[in-house]
């Protein structure tokens, strides 16, 4: 609400002009003249007149002036109660309404990565372009322009990061739609974006298996997580988190429970996410050789230790988890995704090959001819809806029970047994 003014006098005008005819009425005094309106003597005189968050105008009339003053002071009151949660300040800017959306969020408890993502598309895209705007100025055809504007940059190469970007500005529209900001209905509607190229690569047991070899020479600890990846289908997060306790040695059986995002514990990605996932033996084998090599962090030197007692270094504590980087802590994602770029050069794997496109080898040999299903291949891929397994994909958490998994097995150990592999 915007402050309220004093009683505005409809009878008399503000800014007579005397030297143009205008007469004095009786309703003045000799030192104080007043000068009669076009709705002179017609109605109620006095006005309240006022402006809310939505910068519409009131007019409220009332006899005298001492009721429209009253009738201020109740709206300066009411003014001062409404907190920014409820009610947006006057003349609040698209950057104010962005700034509310992402703290709200996070009370919320939304997922910790989706609220950087919309932070980042804020920071980076939207609030140069629009952060200064009224949001009840913005038009369908800034929509539009938004899009150019994307295209224009040249570190935006990839039509899929526009597409993102594009939904965070239509996320942020529907939340200052719904701070009941006068905004056109089709403002984010049909609006023309660019074509995604399917960029997704098909992986051979082979390719794996070299990528296999290739961290284990970049960065041995981080080995396994390659496996995981491909015979378990865990996304990054996923397989970082992954503790001894959650592994059944004796079962062939992973319990996915959490997710590790900047080195600390998050829920997974959907509902269904969460399982308990029968595995191939090759791949608890793998795991266990992990485990037998790298479950204590690496020795360092006396002169090290030194420094670290003087320091006064706290060890970390202990969380059971199946990779840790050398010092015994949780993985760092900028870390393994450093790494995981070594290993596609140093693979030969092609051009762009995302740690993801494991799982999409995992969904895919699982699917493979007289493996599994299509809904045993959904179950084990923990994918919430058929079409995200076989249409995403292309090859929740309730599992199979007494169901085996062998795919993986045969399809390493031929290449296993060759020399000079894994």
């Amino acid at each position: 609400m915007a402050r309220p003014v004093l009683p505005f006098d409809r009878w008399h005008k503000s800014y007579p002009k005397p030297h143009r005819g205008d007469e004095p009425c009786r309703c003045g005094t000799r030192n104080r003249p007043l000068y009669p309106s076009a709705d002179h003597g017609r109605g109620l005189r006095w006005q309240a007149r006022y402006v809310d968050h939505l910068r519409k105008e009131h007019r409220e009339s009332f006899d005298t002036w001492q009721e429209a003053l009253d009738r201020l002071g109740e709206l300066t009151a009411q003014d001062a109660t409404v907190t920014s949660e409820s009610q947006p300040p006057r003349g609040a800017r698209v950057a104010f309404f962005g700034a509310q959306m992402i703290e709200r969020k996070r009370k919320k408890q939304k997922r910790l990565n989706t609220i950087n993502t919309y932070e980042s598309h804020l920071r980076n895209h939207i609030l140069p372009f629009a952060g200064n705007r009224l949001p009840a100025s913005l038009r369908r055809r800034d929509s539009m322009a938004f899009v150019d504007h994307l295209l224009e940059k040249p570190s935006l190469r990839s039509a899929r990061t526009i597409v993102q970007i594009f939904k965070t500005w239509r996320i942020l529209i529907h939340y200052m739609m719904d701070e009941d900001i006068p905004l056109p209905a089709n403002i984010v509607s049909r609006i023309e974006l660019p074509e995604i190229n399917d960029n997704r690569v098909s992986l051979t047991p082979e390719q794996v298996a070299a990528a296999a070899v290739a961290m284990r020479v970049i960065e041995p600890r981080y080995e396994v997580l390659v496996w995981l990846g491909a015979c378990a289908g865990l996304r990054a997060g996923e397989a970082l988190g992954l503790t001894r306790a959650c592994v059944g040695w004796q079962e062939d059986l992973l319990y996915v429970q959490e997710q590790r995002q900047r080195g600390k514990a998050a829920p997974l990605k959907t509902k269904a996410s969460y399982a308990t996932l029968p595995v191939d033996h090759f791949l608890v084998e793998r795991l266990a050789t992990h485990v037998a090599h790298f479950s204590d962090p690496e020795p360092i030197t006396q002169d090290a230790a030194r420094k670290r007692r003087a320091r006064k270094h706290v060890e970390p504590p202990a969380e059971g988890l199946i990779v840790t980087n050398r010092y015994g802590r949780p993985v760092q994602s900028s870390d393994f995704n450093g790494k995981w770029r070594q290993v596609v050069a140093r693979a030969g794997l092609p051009e762009g090959s995302r740690f993801h496109d494991l799982k999409s080898f995992y969904t895919s040999t699982l699917g493979g001819p007289g493996q599994h299903d299509p809904k045993t291949v959904q179950s084990l891929s923990r994918h919430a809806r058929f079409t995200e397994t076989w249409d995403t994909y292309a090859r929740p958490p309730k599992i199979a029970e007494g169901l085996t998994v062998t795919a993986f097995g045969q399809a390493f150990h031929p290449i296993l047994q060759r020399p000079n592999e894994c």
